[in-house]
């Protein structure tokens, strides 16, 4: 009896995926653990192996969009392996003519001399080619599978939620002054550099302890309260943006979350990255800084119902004890679900991860 191939499970928020190439076509012999085919989705790539070996029939095509559990194929263990028995001779096959002459218009024979030239015929170029617009001087392309999938997801929050924003900044000085000091010791012990993530994550732990209604979800008509820490980190790659989770954050120590940013960032560009570290994850952070960004309102993650953006530290006068002084600044943005999420739990969120980053010494102390 042939066993039904299904699209596996590949992370909470994924629902669907996209044929990204066939590499097994229908009707081959394969065998157990061959790569059938590749699916694409907004946060990773997933190969699908054959779980046994036979005849493979497939019942997807490249570019089509399937849903997560789809049965898009099976496997007939029955079947025998024709590829290194002799098949019967066939004939050779003339190719066909690449045109009809304009004298052959249904009664008149199509001669040698026909034949013979539309041989002599260029063939077809099966590249395609960008449309181009003459009269204003662009161009047209296809939108890739992961464009598509990651245009929809965008939509798609933009529309089932009531997304916010509120801001706030922050004075780095005190995060700067731990880091310009321990960097070197912290080295020598982690082997990795002591970054502005770690305080970040620990302080949004802080944070949601304070407000858990922003370490929930809202699925049909119940508020899901999570009662972990588990806070996904938005990582730029040649690809896309790749959202790996740190799990139990409020476990670990600032050099075992830096190591476990650094190893995610590596899998990331690397494409090594997999299904189950994007799987999950309460919070997410993402740093527009590192490209320059000043101010932004992040977009959600779903189905998360908050996100914090950081950006880019600036020197700039701010105004402390009555006297105007430099200090190196930074502006934190959180979008939230208004659905689930008041104004004041937000602005109140915010306001203690600025407390925890400018007296750093709260989170070392659990304050």
């Amino acid at each position: 009896m042939p066993s039904e191939i299904k699209v596996p499970n590949m992370g909470e928020s994924v629902s669907e995926a996209t044929v990204s190439s066939i590499l097994k076509s229908s009707g081959s012999f394969v065998k157990q653990g061959d790569e059938i085919l590749e699916l694409e989705t907004d946060k990773v790539n997933q190969v699908l192996y054959a779980p046994e070996t036979g005849e493979l029939t497939l019942q997807v095509q490249k570019g089509d969009i399937i849903k997560i559990g789809q049965v898009i194929g099976t496997i007939n263990p029955q079947a025998v392996d024709q590829t290194s028995k002799s098949s019967d001779k066939e004939s050779p096959k003339l190719p066909e003519p690449a045109f009809l002459p304009s004298s052959c218009n249904g009664t008149a024979k199509f001669t040698k001399a026909d034949f013979i030239s539309s041989l002599q015929q260029p063939a077809a170029s099966t590249q395609p080619t960008p449309i181009v617009e003459k009269e204003t001087n662009t161009s047209r392309k296809k939108m890739s599978s992961l464009r598509k999938i990651i245009a929809q997801k965008l939509v798609e929050v933009k529309n089932t939620t009531a997304m916010l924003t509120t801001f706030n900044e922050v004075d780095m000085s005190s995060v700067m002054s731990i880091r310009q000091k321990e960097q070197e010791s912290f080295q020598k012990k982690y082997g990795t550099k002591l970054g502005f993530m770690s305080f970040f994550i620990k302080a949004c732990v802080a944070a949601l302890k304070e407000i858990p209604e922003v370490n929930a979800y809202i699925d049909k008509e119940d508020i899901v309260l999570i009662q972990s820490y588990d806070i996904c980190v938005a990582v730029s790659t040649d690809r896309g943006l790749m959202v790996p989770v740190i799990r139990s954050c409020e476990q670990h120590s600032f050099g075992e979350i830096e190591i476990q940013l650094s190893t995610f960032a590596k899998k990331a560009r690397d494409g090594s990255i997999s299904v189950d570290d994007l799987k999950g994850g309460s919070f997410t952070i993402t740093n527009g800084g590192i490209f320059g960004s000043l101010l932004s309102t992040p977009i959600l993650n779903p189905p998360q119902s908050a996100i914090l953006g950081m950006h880019s530290i600036v020197k700039r006068p701010v105004v402390i004890n009555d006297e105007i002084v430099i200090r190196p600044m930074m502006y934190l943005a959180l979008s939230y679900d208004h659905r689930l999420i008041d104004g004041k739990q937000a602005v109140l969120f915010l306001k203690h991860i600025k407390q925890m980053l400018e007296e750093p010494s709260r989170l070392l102390l659990d304050l």
